[in-house]
Order: C-alpha cells, then structure tokens, then sequence
C-alpha cells in the first residue's frame, strides 16, 4: 500500500488550478490571488509626520534653542509647498505631509506656544535629522511585487490592495464540492433510527469541512447501497470540482463505490493507503469537455477516518485547486505529554490535544476508542502521527502533529 507521502504526491501532481475571473476587491476575501500584483506607489507617498507635532528645521538649533514664529497648521489631507524661513515651524499633524526642507517633527507635548511663539523643551542636542517623520517609500516602494500568484486574500491584503487601487482582482473561484453519504443503514439526522439504522452525520461533518476550507459544500443526501441509485447521485456530482463520498470504499459485497465510479469514467489514481485511520480511501479523476475536471474522493465511511483523510486529503486537494503554492500538509512538532505505545505496520494519525505549557508545544493523546468514536474528536484538536512499527514513544518525545480545520487560506 502506500503512504499518505505518497498519496499527497499523487494528489498535487493530478490536481490542476481551477478557473479564474475578475472580481471587486469588496468580494475577494477568502480567494487566492490569481495575477502578480505590483505596487504602482510608493507606501507612504510622501514623508508625513509620524504624530502631532511642530515641524522644524535641525540646522536652526545648531547654536542652541530658539524660539520659533508658528506660520501655519498642516492637517492630514492638506500639503504645503512653502519652505520654512529660518526660526519658523507649523503646526503638524499624524499624516500629513512634511513640507519642504523640514527635517523633524517635535512632539507636542515637548512644546508650549504662547503669543504665536513656539518653545521646545527638548534639549537641542538631541534633535536629529527624520525624527518622527516617516520617509516616502519606506513602507513599499513603487514597482515591487506586492502580492504573487497563489497568495491568499485576507482582511490585511484587501487593505493593502486598496492602498494602491486595485479596484479589481483576478482570483480562483471558491469551488463547488458535492458531499455524498452513501449506505442502507443511514438516515437523515432529523429522523429517529430503526433497529440497525444510525443518522446520517458524515455528511454534515464533511459539508462543515468544505466550508471551512472556503469552498461551497453541495449536499446531495444519502445514496443507497444499489448501483442505480449511486449512480444518479454520483452522476449529479461529478458536475461539480469534486466529489466526496462517505462510505462504501472497503471491501465488502456492498461497497459499491469503487465499481460504480469506474462506470462514470473516473480514472482511479489510488486505493488503499498505509494509514490509521483512513486505509480504504479512494482517489481519482475524471475529465469532462462540458464540465471540466471533476476530483473524487472515496473517503470510508468511519466517522473519524472520514474527517482525518478530509484534513490530509481533500484539503490538500482544494489548495491546490484555488491556486494556494503551499500545498505542503503544515505538520508541527510538539512534546509527547505521556508515553504511547504504537503497534502495528501502518503510520496512525491518532487523535490528540495540543496545547502549549511552559512556552513549549505539547501533545497529548486522548482516550480514541477506534475509528467510530466520534465523541473523542470533541476532546481533540488534532493528529499525532505515529510512524508503523513497535515502539514505545516516550513523554517529552517530538513528535509531528497535525492541526484540524485549519482555513484553506491560512493566517
């Protein structure tokens, strides 16, 4: 079988960026960026005062303190193109330009005026030349790339692109992902279960995921274990970017899934992985002339190998699908909090608390019960992975781990 290294490799290289267009910058937040974007200003456009303050020329204080005539007052918004006549200063404040051959700005409440007069209560050997004025292009400089391909859209970013007018933004577009359940023995969670019967939560867990990732979950309900009615739904969802679905992916008489796909004509790239939990997951593509590329995903049925391989798996995939360049599964280290015993010839993503003692990360395993145990996920924010093998990992130990439900565009 092969390792979930392996199965991430095969994903990146058979998933492809999706669609672009061009949008306002207002509905952007949460794309990735679809053009290299350079700053056509120099950040800020000119030297402004860093604060309130009086605007004064050095070379009058090289003898000592003097009193200065105020001329004027520049507020945020306003310029002055007049130079300062020796022994004069203006009133200025946060962000506004700095006039011409004015080379500080004292604070004001190192001054006092009376009479049109201003008096600095700074010793003058302490003033220098740029105090508290912020150059022209010291934040950004006119030319420089500012965002590339591939860069998330986060609050900080349209802040950055409306600075320089940016107005519009080619992007990815959010993808539509269809969610499928499939099995005889599920219902809606709405309803009360019969004798062997359990509701239907993989589906709404799975729809939670896409959307945390940004894309649009497409639900299409519970598919029964017949061909017939698999293959309308698999059918409906292959029109979207990608397709997961929940279940019938092992190898019993009725999982069907695998078979059913291949009738679609989605080509199977692999089955079966080297992994705790999560071994019966499918993966594959399919092309379409009408629809484009459509990817899916055989996740089992298991409600813990399900959300695991979604992390690992289908959120990889998205990435890579908005055009997101980190598509490297973002593993951290952090210190066993209590020994482990692995056992075993498959790589376990176990359940597990991270939490940060003592200014280090720790990871503490929590009591998982085996792939159905939904309710210890409550407990858990994320995988520890354990290579296969015996062996006795010990407190303190590193290990890597893996956080859940992080955003698809991550801060």
């Amino acid at each position: 079988m092969l390792s979930v290294i392996e199965a991430l490799d095969l994903i990146r290289d058979r998933v492809l960026p999706g669609e672009t267009s061009v949008k306002p910058l207002s509905e952007t937040l949460g794309h990735t960026v679809a053009e290299s974007i350079l700053s056509p200003i120099d950040s800020p456009p000119f030297d402004k005062s860093m604060m309130d303050g009086f605007a004064i020329r050095t070379e009058d204080f090289a003898q000592g303190a003097i009193p200065l005539s105020l001329v004027g007052q520049i507020t945020a918004g306003e310029s002055s193109d007049s130079p300062l006549q020796s022994g004069e200063t203006v009133q200025i404040m946060t962000g506004a330009p700095i006039p011409p051959n004015v080379d500080a700005v004292v604070p004001v409440e190192l001054s006092s005026v009376e009479n049109g007069v201003v008096h600095l209560n700074v010793d003058p050997a302490q003033l220098r030349s740029g105090w508290n004025i912020i150059p022209r292009g010291s934040n950004m400089q006119q030319g420089i790339e500012v965002l590339s391909t591939g860069s998330s859209i986060r609050p900080q970013e349209i802040a950055l692109l409306g600075e320089i007018g940016k107005a519009n933004l080619r992007v990815h577009h959010r993808p539509r992902v269809a969610v499928l359940a499939t099995g005889n023995e599920l219902v809606d969670v709405g309803e009360d279960p019969g004798p062997g019967q359990i509701r239907n939560s993989n589906a709404l867990m799975l729809a939670a995921q896409v959307e945390s990732c940004g894309a649009i979950p497409v639900v299409l309900g519970i598919a029964r274990d017949n061909r017939d009615d698999l293959r309308d739904k698999v059918q409906a969802g292959l029109e979207c970017a990608m397709l997961c679905l929940s279940g019938g992916v092992s190898a019993g008489t009725l999982d069907l899934v695998p078979s059913v796909l291949a009738e679609a004509g989605v080509e199977p790239v692999f089955h079966k992985l080297a992994m705790k939990p999560g071994k019966p997951i499918w993966f594959g593509s399919r092309n379409d002339a009408a629809n484009g590329p459509c990817y899916v995903f055989g996740l089992p049925g298991n409600p813990v190998s399900s959300m695991v391989c979604f992390e690992l798996f289908v959120r990889t995939a998205l990435r890579k699908f908005c055009g997101d360049t980190q598509t490297d599964v973002p593993l951290q280290n952090a210190h066993l909090k209590r020994d482990f015993q692995q056992r075993g010839d498959r790589q376990v993503w176990f359940p597990s608390t991270l939490e940060f003692e003592g200014g280090k990360a720790v990871v503490n395993p929590v009591d998982w019960k085996g792939s159905s145990d939904l309710r210890s996920t409550l407990l858990a924010n994320c995988s520890a992975v354990f290579d296969a093998g015996d062996n006795l990992y010990q407190a303190g130990e590193l290990v890597n781990v893996l956080v859940w439900s992080r955003p698809l565009f991550a801060t």
